[in-house]
């Protein structure tokens, strides 16, 4: 017997899970299908365990400096196996805490994995055996992405690690390679860095955190390297020779010119791959595209009925941007109009130490775009609280349109700017001009303060520098 539902939600991540709170609020019968955990990847091995493991690591980098402040602490020192417990422990009471809000907004929690058996309906199994069948007027596809494997590069959950493997070690290892500069690569290097350990980062690209400015990204490579982070640009791992408790990696740098490198570990960050496989878009005929399920404005695919979002819809994988997507889908399904996704007003953060934010056109894309530009900085070094702080490294800059005063990106490194890129996210969706910015009070003294006077950069007009 087939139970019927008005709209069915294939996986509970962050798209997944708010599409289906979305969709109760606005009175629809919803049930969501998760074979795992609730949360997605995002709460239980992403975005927000890694941030427990990475404010571990602060706080311990600030014990170590304790003298910088005027204090002093001795002996210290740290447990690997205790700051995995506290992240796993926050991942669970979140992961607890999405199953609250499925019971809260009467969403129908169906647990195992689903297969399309038509457009609008989903067989679902556990470990091989028959759960159940369901149908629905709208089925929404949010089954989200995995770590991508290159060959010869392939994960074996003992040596080569992926951020699975990263997020629980059972002791640090003393030294580690790191392939890829991405926002996972890159935090997974600064954690691991800071708890003291030999980290070497390969990237295939000019530059780490290919996606971000030219200039901020140049500005973060500093500081890591300062830290003791080694980094090569330009250069690929050609092979991985394993030994019983260590890996010796093949390197060929920018000149073509090979060397060996012997590691205790290996993290591949090479990005991720979305899950569309064995969810039978084949037989339906769903259209994809490099990997993705192609979508448009409002999370609808080529068949009538047939939705998908988050990171199986395609770039930028991002949590947000898959709750937002969610949203959208539900409010259009339920004929409220809404506004589709701005993809170039989705922000970007990455949490190693120092941090790194941006949203819009980065200087470069902006030119390439055809856009005449002012480009305003502003450093942390002529701003006060930056200073009292004690964390008076990093670069506020902005993208204005010279014609319009358009807003047409904000990008930032150093200190807490994973906090402060929401002012200009906000600024740049209400279309803010640069007059109305330069007219903005911000309080003093703050950080936020920096966004201000890069702002008034932009047109000559900057007072503290």
């Amino acid at each position: 017997m087939t139970e019927t539902f008005d709209v069915i939600v294939v996986g509970g991540g962050p798209g997944g899970y708010v599409a289906a709170i979305r969709a109760a609020q606005l009175g629809f019968k919803t049930a969501v299908v998760e074979k795992k955990h609730l949360g997605g990847i995002c709460l239980n091995w992403g975005c927000i365990p890694t941030k427990a493991l990475l404010r571990s690591a602060e706080i311990y980098h600030y014990m170590e400096h304790a003298g910088d402040y005027g204090l002093s602490a001795t002996g210290i020192s740290f447990d690997v196996k205790k700051i995995v417990e506290r992240s796993r422990a926050v991942s669970k009471r979140l992961n607890g805490g999405v199953a609250f809000l499925m019971k809260k907004n009467k969403v129908t929690v169906i647990d195992g994995t689903a297969t399309l058996t038509g457009a609008t309906s989903v067989s679902v199994t556990k470990d091989g055996a028959k759960v159940g069948d369901y149908a629905a007027k709208h089925v929404i596809l949010a089954t989200g992405a995995r770590p991508r494997a290159l060959p010869g590069l392939e994960p074996d959950g003992k040596l080569v690690w992926t951020y699975f493997e990263a997020m629980v070690p059972e002791a640090a290892p003393k030294s580690l390679l790191v392939v890829g500069s991405g926002a996972i690569g890159i935090e997974f290097a600064s954690f691991y860095r800071t708890l003291g350990v030999d980290v070497t980062v390969v990237e295939v690209l000019p530059q780490i955190l290919p996606v971000e400015d030219e200039e901020i990204a140049t500005f973060a490579r500093k500081r890591l390297e300062k830290q003791g982070l080694k980094i090569l640009t330009g250069a690929k791992v050609l092979g991985l020779k394993k030994g019983s408790d260590s890996v010796t990696a093949t390197i060929e740098d920018a000149k073509g010119a090979k060397s060996e490198l012997t590691v205790d570990r290996v993290i591949s960050a090479v990005g991720v791959v979305g899950n569309i496989e064995n969810l039978g878009l084949e037989a339906l005929g769903v259209a994809t595209e490099k990997g993705c399920i192609k979508i448009d404005g409002y999370g609808r695919t080529n068949v009538p009925g047939l939705y998908a979002i988050g990171d199986v819809a395609g770039p930028p994988m991002l949590a947000h941007k898959a709750e937002h997507e969610g949203v959208i889908c539900v409010e259009a399904i339920k004929g409220l109009h809404p506004h589709p996704m701005k993809k170039e007003q989705i922000p970007g953060c990455t949490y190693c130490n120092p941090q790194v934010a941006s949203v819009g056109l980065t200087e470069k894309k902006a030119k390439e775009a055809g856009y005449d530009v002012k480009v305003g900085r502003f450093p942390f070094t002529g701003n006060g609280k930056a200073i009292a702080l004690g964390e008076d490294q990093g670069l506020v800059k902005t993208v204005f349109d010279a014609k319009t005063g358009q807003l047409l990106g904000a990008h930032m490194v150093g200190a807490e700017v994973t906090e402060l890129i929401q002012g200009f996210v906000v600024a740049m969706g209400l279309e803010t001009t640069e007059e109305e910015l330069m007219h903005t009070v911000f309080p003093h003294p703050t950080l936020s303060e920096m966004m201000h006077e890069a702002v008034l950069d932009a047109y000559g007009r900057a007072i503290h520098i």
